[in-house]
């Protein structure tokens, strides 16, 4: 990178930060929508599926919608000044991104990595979070949504949002300082990975199989009733994974047995697998479509 001789690295930085800005809030924006609003529209086309592994009685209202939808919208901004943020990093220096030759297994090992280290990010910043000092300011606006919904998955006050979006620049920072230049393309599958597992967490129906937490190969994985229990009865702080529950003691008491309770099998009719199939096809090539401007962006600030 080399700025104009009339201008300083830093100048130039917000030059490209200028440029790029409405390409970074589109991506942030259209993850959460198209993300939410899939799985919203798959939960509508299986409702009889859907209706038999509902996890609560109660169901979200119209304000609850409305209230999710607006508040992830605020999130959506603060995470896309985020981004911005790390961008500028790049462009002086500070941060060290690898866009150009990445090899498989080093995607695939970051990847994992920025997996494992976000979930205990999220983790200790959740415990903390509710903590009767953080609680009101944080995370009470979050657990407005006692019963969830897919929509609620970027429903942050202010301040959560800005310490759920920090992880990302502490970690490039971290790692750039140790000498390594992450993939982008790693970077790239991890934000559609966080924002698939979010809504996931937060759809209000348990969408994992029968036999999930029975199963040692699985059962590591936290389900949509996992997270559910804590939006209606506390413990389960972890995101992507039970490690951290289990360790620290704060998985609830009856989270195998709720799951049980919910997670009916699966029988695959024709009608189901087809429009299953849709909605698989509508978000492959959703995501797709927004690797062109996340590359744009990329190409354009380093």
């Amino acid at each position: 990178m080399t700025a104009p001789a009339d201008q300083s690295t830093f100048e130039y930085a917000l030059a490209k930060v200028a440029e790029h800005f409405m390409d970074v809030m589109y991506f942030d924006l259209s993850r959460y929508l198209i993300a939410a609003g899939l799985l919203t529209a798959f939960l509508l086309v299986v409702r009889k599926w859907a209706g038999n592994r509902r996890i609560q009685k109660r169901s979200a209202g119209r304000q609850d919608y409305v209230r999710e939808i607006a508040s992830s919208l605020r999130t959506v901004f603060v995470f896309g000044v985020t981004t911005l943020t790390t961008l500028v990093g790049t462009e002086v220096g500070i941060i060290k991104l690898n866009i150009e030759n990445a090899a498989l297994i080093t995607i695939i090992w970051q990847f994992a990595l920025i997996v494992v280290l976000h979930d205990a990010y999220f983790y200790w910043i959740h415990r903390a979070m509710h903590s009767k000092r953080l609680f009101r300011a944080t995370h009470l606006h979050h657990h407005k949504s006692r019963t969830p919904t897919p929509w609620a998955a970027y429903s942050f006050s202010s301040w959560e949002a800005m310490l759920e979006a920090a992880f990302m620049p502490l970690f490039l920072l971290a790692t750039s300082l140790l000498g390594i230049a992450y993939a982008g393309f790693a970077v790239f599958l991890f934000l559609w990975h966080m924002i698939i597992r979010n809504v996931m967490a937060h759809a209000g129906h348990e969408l994992f199989p029968a036999g999930w937490v029975d199963n040692p190969l699985t059962d590591w994985i936290s389900t949509t009733t996992h997270h559910d229990l804590h939006h209606s009865e506390g413990h389960n702080y972890g995101f992507y994974f039970t490690w951290w529950d289990r360790w620290m003691g704060t998985e609830h008491p009856e989270y195998k047995a709720r799951f049980r309770e919910v997670a009916k099998p699966l029988v695959i009719s024709h009608t189901l697998a087809g429009r299953t199939s849709i909605v698989a096809m509508a978000l492959v090539t959703s995501i797709a479509v927004l690797a062109g401007p996340f590359a744009g962006v990329e190409a354009g600030m380093i």
